[in-house]
């Protein structure tokens, strides 16, 4: 499929003879599959070969990856690759796994991944049978779809490494540095909580600056996010540097009548962001009681009322 006005200009590696591997695969035509892809053609002395379900997404993907073309089946990929990368929706891995397993042969000295947040080592445990070496690298990034600025977020993120042998894990961190990332290590029990707490920051961020935009428009202010953002920059940068010591505003000091005129404006202008409002402004209370702080104890049964 050829390239039309408007498409993401297809990536073009530095390809190496002494690159890390022979053929890599991926498994996906997604967001990740595009981003990563194109990084790891780099590190693959013949094509990376892309295998997905829906043929059309595939040549679409395929266009994002330079050296890179689209594998007549799944048996071809673990017919043909040492190290195939599984970037599909978390309930497709297993699924996936085990296709490319039946078609493994016995001692097969490939190294599979999955990008699974999430999942841990089970849903790659049909290709340990088979003897496949094991990992999930999760790149702690969030991507948007387009492939060029995507791939450009990866040098320098962070990727969560989790796998089967103490080797294994240190191949999965020199391949995340390969990508240009930063591994660290992961145990499997440990991912799911570590998922959570990922969510918790960026995704309900994204809802936060929602309701914050919500307010302000009630409030008849033009151009909100202009508004806002270097005061929440600046939070951010505070609190990643000093932790919950970067805290400010009415619930520190303990500000009852600024508590309860908020409130009741919210009720009034912005009635459908005062639940998440209260919410977390009593796990702030909390934060507060467990860092040592006072509490006013009128603050919690306004925020209760």
């Amino acid at each position: 499929m050829p390239v039309g006005e408007g498409s993401a200009p297809r990536y073009v590696p530095a390809m190496q003879e002494s690159a890390a591997y022979r053929r890599i695969g991926i498994l996906g035509t997604g967001r990740v599959a595009c981003a990563l892809g194109g990084l790891l053609a780099e590190h693959s002395r013949e094509d990376v070969l892309l295998w997905g379900r829906t043929p059309a997404h595939v040549d679409r993907a395929v266009q994002h990856i330079a050296s890179a073309r689209a594998a007549g089946s799944i048996a071809e990929v673990a017919r043909s690759c040492d190290a195939v990368l599984i970037a599909v929706s978390d309930d497709a891995i297993a699924p996936v796994a085990e296709m490319l397993a039946q078609d493994l042969t016995e001692g097969a000295k490939m190294l599979a991944m999955h990008v699974s947040g999430r999942c841990g080592l089970a849903p790659l445990s049909p290709l340990v049978g088979k003897g496949a070496r094991v990992a999930a690298i999760h790149p702690v990034m969030t991507f948007t779809g387009n492939a060029q600025r995507d791939r450009s977020h990866v040098p320098g993120a962070r990727f969560a490494v989790t796998a089967d042998t103490p080797a294994t894990e240190q191949e999965g961190v020199t391949l995340v540095e390969l990508l240009g990332g930063k591994g660290f290590t992961l145990s499997d029990e440990h991912r799911i909580l570590y998922h959570a707490a990922l969510c918790h920051a960026a995704n309900h961020l994204v809802t936060l600056m929602e309701q914050s935009r919500q307010m302000m428009e009630a409030a008849g202010v033009d151009n909100p996010a202009g508004v806002v953002a270097p005061l929440v920059r600046a939070a951010l940068e505070n609190s990643l540097t000093s932790g919950f010591d970067a805290l400010s505003g009415p619930l520190l000091r303990g500000d009852r009548e600024t508590i309860d005129r908020h409130l009741e404006a919210i009720g009034e202008s912005a009635p459908k962001t005062g639940e998440a409002y209260r919410a977390l402004a009593r796990a702030t209370l909390d934060e507060l009681k467990r860092s040592g702080r006072s509490v006013h104890p009128r603050l919690r049964d306004l925020l209760d009322g």
